[in-house]
């Protein structure tokens, strides 16, 4: 009951503080499974993208975290476990052990994803480039519909290093949906999935 409640509480106070604007130009909001990515400045992306889906979505729409900052301290964990559900993935691993496991089990049991294909968050007005984890997922589970996003203006609600944030007007827009084509190289997969997020920049 209280991480349904701090749910409801953190879905008021983003679109409170950020208007929380759901632009779904290229695909209307759909209950199948999707791996929505998007361009990563803030830790408030994961925020904005879970409140601009639909409420009948967001139950079945995990995000990907890193295990090493969001367990950090037992209240990021709980956050991030029992009211988020996200999954875990390591930054830093074993030779033997799977990035992708986790995810592909989430997958498998028919969850959507949010991912952040960039590892990390940027600091300039373009994606850096992205690794390979997007193109992995699409080539294991082709059924799964590929969703590029832009999130507009969120790093300046809570810029890296600050914890304190402000209210500053932002939007989640969502692309038209995409595929993996049949014998396209990771490269090219990647570079196609990163032009599709930017051109969202300017929509």
């Amino acid at each position: 009951m209280l991480a349904k409640w701090m749910a409801l509480f953190l879905l008021g106070l983003i679109r409170l503080l950020t208007g929380a604007q759901a632009r779904w130009v290229g695909c209307p909001p759909k209950a199948e499974q999707r791996i929505y990515f998007a361009n990563h400045q803030s830790h408030a992306d994961l925020l904005m993208i879970w409140a601009a889906l639909p409420k009948e979505l967001r139950h079945s729409t995990r995000a990907i975290a890193a295990r090493d900052y969001w367990t950090k301290t037992p209240f990021k964990q709980w956050l991030t476990s029992a009211v988020f559900n996200v999954i875990y993935v390591s930054r830093e691993r074993t030779a033997d052990e799977d990035p992708l496991e986790p995810l592909l089990d989430a997958l498998a049991k028919g969850d959507s994803l949010i991912l952040f294909p960039e590892g990390t968050r940027g600091h300039s007005g373009e994606p850096q480039a992205f690794k390979a984890g997007l193109y992995n997922l699409a080539l294991k589970v082709p059924k799964a519909v590929l969703v590029p996003a832009w999130i507009n203006n969120v790093q300046h609600v809570l810029p890296k290093g600050e914890v304190v944030p402000v209210p500053v007007l932002c939007s989640v827009t969502f692309g038209a949906t995409m595929q993996l084509l049949p014998g396209e190289e990771r490269r090219d997969f990647l570079e196609r999935a990163r032009n599709a997020v930017i051109a969202l920049r300017d929509v």
